[in-house]
């Protein structure tokens, strides 16, 4: 198992290096620059600007020298946010973020895992019925649409929970609902169709002769054998809501990555874009590696079928 990890760990290497190639690439190629925008500038202190963030240079000589200062552990500076290096922006906004996701994540769990298992209980009931509509609605309406319902009526109407900002738990309510909505419906779906698949196999029959309860063999075999595509699509969804989402955090003005990434798209602020989307790509190879862990955990066959000893 730990020689697995450390191959998936290298192979995360060069998946940095396409990503960031990639990104370095096509910023370069869009037309305009990161100081377009802004006031006209005399051709000489415009010369001296770019110089001084080497942009004056080939863009190959630009990439080499932002691969030298990426093995350094450098991300250079932000060209919109004077006096602020990329990386104390990302260590200042990832906390936030990663908070914000981690609650997504729990609660897109707790809500698809029991609806998913609600309705494969009762297949074909009110509350299968019930369950899948709410699934079906999770993944048609987009977060900013329900961001702003949860607004109108938990925040407006009720009074009950803050609009926006990040000043405490009560702050976290609505952005995590907002995010964990659309997963959750993706969970639910995956978990009765997986439960009801599982609940046919003659283990659970056996189980049912030995005269078990149904939520004993429901928690106990069921579930146990039949959370494997769950498992496989936490990986690049605790990846995703760990980074955030950009629209969330800017409707809730939660103070994480996704706002600074929309403005450094928006600035055409190079340094600040790569590093964002270099730090969610290094989340997602993390994440993958963690799910295969679990995987291999949840089920032997998988850890006989890595096993050298196996496959020689």
């Amino acid at each position: 198992m730990i020689l697995f990890i450390f191959r998936r760990l290298l192979w995360g290497i060069p998946v940095l290096l396409v990503v960031a190639t990639l990104t370095f690439g096509i910023m370069h190629v869009v037309p305009g620059g990161p100081f377009d925008k802004e006031k006209p500038l005399p051709p000489e202190i415009k010369a001296n600007v770019e110089a001084k963030y080497h942009l004056d240079k080939p863009v190959w000589e630009q990439y080499l020298r932002y691969l030298g200062g990426l093995i350094r552990g450098d991300l250079g500076p932000s060209y919109k946010y004077l006096g602020r290096n990329v990386k104390d922006i990302i260590y200042d906004t990832l906390p936030v973020s990663f908070e914000l996701g981690l609650w997504a994540v729990l609660l897109s769990l707790l809500f698809g895992v029991g609806a998913g298992m609600i309705a494969a209980a009762r297949p074909r009931s009110w509350a299968d019925h019930s369950s899948m509509f709410l699934a079906i609605a999770g993944i048609s309406i987009p977060n900013f649409v329900l961001g702003a319902f949860l607004i109108m009526i938990f925040a407006y109407s009720l009074r009950i929970l803050p609009p926006a900002l990040w000043e405490g738990w009560r702050h976290s309510i609505l952005p995590a609902l907002t995010l964990a909505l659309l997963p959750a419906a993706y969970i639910a779906r995956l978990t009765r169709s997986s439960l009801l698949e599982v609940i046919h196999k003659e283990f659970i029959r056996t189980a049912k002769a030995k005269g078990f309860g149904w939520t004993y063999i429901l928690f106990k075999h069921a579930l146990a054998n039949s959370i494997s595509p769950v498992v496989t699509f936490l990986g690049p969804l605790t990846a995703t809501l760990v980074t955030g989402s950009f629209v969330v955090e800017f409707i809730f003005s939660v103070p994480g990555m996704g706002r600074f990434f929309i403005t450094a798209v928006t600035n055409r602020d190079y340094p600040l874009i790569m590093g964002v989307t270099l730090v969610y790509t290094v989340l997602i190879v993390l994440a993958n590696i963690i799910v295969d862990v679990l995987l291999a955990w949840l089920d032997p066959r998988i850890r006989m079928e890595s096993s050298p000893r196996d496959r020689g």
